[in-house]
């Protein structure tokens, strides 16, 4: 029995997910998603009432897919957020990192021809990364048992914002060091001017 702990962030305690109310364009498809990191999960909290659910996953007997950050990744996710009809429909379980923000912006530079596909990627290995797990079949939210609700406090919920407002500050840094570094930046810089 392989057990995970994870968590999801909702104004609710949910306790019995539906794996059919996730958006369809979101990175890994339709799903309930959920992270490994409590705290990444508290960052989804913004600025409303907001509550932790945790939860225990056992994979024994699921389809499960993993990603890495590499190509297969960056076009599963590009696909699902042109909301294309997902290409891992009989995966019960999607894992892999969470994409940042500028996946489109990565995605715009690529397709304009000044960047390979390497340099994409180096830009897309860019920042902190977080595991997303996303539950895509009923095989596996019967597999997903809720364990506990954290309610969040106002000062939870403003230390998360202000820790998400680093991070997100220190990933445009790095973003624009490493595009600067690549050999055709000026070309670049002319389009995204």
């Amino acid at each position: 029995m392989e057990l995970l702990k994870l968590y999801h962030t909702s104004n609710i305690e949910l306790k019995n997910p539906d794996v059919n109310y996730g958006r369809r364009n979101a990175d890994f498809g339709g799903g309930f998603y959920l992270s490994d990191s409590r705290e990444f999960a508290q960052k989804w909290s913004g600025d409303r009432k907001s509550i932790v659910n945790e939860y225990t996953l056992d994979l024994t007997g699921l389809k499960v897919k993993h990603f890495s950050l590499d190509e297969e990744w960056f076009e599963y996710i590009l696909n699902n957020r042109a909301g294309y009809p997902d290409t891992l429909s009989g995966i019960d379980v999607v894992i892999g990192p969470v994409a940042n923000d500028t996946l489109y912006d990565t995605y715009g530079i690529i397709t304009s021809g000044l960047v390979s596909k390497e340099d994409s990627l180096k830009l897309l290995f860019v920042g902190k990364r977080y595991i997303q797990f996303n539950i895509k079949s009923e095989k596996a939210a019967s597999n997903l048992k809720w364990e506990n609700a954290i309610h969040l406090s106002e000062s939870d919920i403003q230390a998360a914002k202000s820790v998400l407002k680093k991070e997100e500050n220190e990933f445009r840094e790095s973003f624009w060091k490493v595009l600067k570094e690549l050999d055709n930046y000026s070309e670049i810089e002319e389009i995204l001017s």
